[in-house]
């Protein structure tokens, strides 16, 4: 898939088949990920693959709503950005890692899965942080949801460019 094609055809996501990701397509699509541009070569994004039993202590946390959005997609990648304390470097590492994010979104789509940026509550609670592992020298990024897609969805309307864009002299 080109990508230009990518970026145009990706779409959120929100019902998925039930099949989870392998754990090699996992990796492939967090390979791309480390290609993201990042200052320094810092490498801030952290990756983690929820399995069975942290989906569970996940669901218990938050509840029965929560857990029926937690049940969506059969793969889920918690993604925080690893902080050093310097407020431009960890602005800069945060932006990276939204990248990151946003590049395993694209790999999923041009491999035909479909994806979901989800970014709950439960993974900036204490609680939600501690089931899946996130130390206080990390944030949260993004919750990516992640399988085969069980529907087509319609491109949305987006603002032409001369909406959003000044030249300045």
């Amino acid at each position: 898939m080109e990508v230009e094609t990518a970026i145009r055809t990706r779409r959120t996501h929100k019902a998925f088949g039930p099949e989870p990701l392998e754990r090699e397509e996992i990796l492939e699509l967090l390979e791309l990920a480390r290609w993201a541009p990042n200052h320094h070569l810092t490498a801030p994004w952290r990756f983690r693959v929820v399995g069975a039993g942290t989906l569970e202590r996940l669901k218990e946390i938050t509840g029965p709503e929560g857990a029926a959005k937690l049940d969506r997609a059969p793969t889920l990648v918690v993604v925080s950005c690893a902080l050093g304390g310097d407020p431009i470097q960890d602005e800069e590492d945060l932006h990276a890692t939204a990248v990151a994010s946003y590049i395993v979104l694209l790999g999923a789509h041009a491999r035909g899965l479909a994806g979901y940026w989800r970014t709950p509550e439960l993974l900036r609670d204490e609680a939600g942080r501690e089931a899946v592992g996130l130390p206080a020298d990390e944030r949260f990024v993004a919750l990516l949801h992640l399988g085969p897609p069980r529907q087509e969805k319609p491109v949305p309307e987006r603002p032409p460019p001369e909406q959003t864009t000044v030249f300045l002299p």
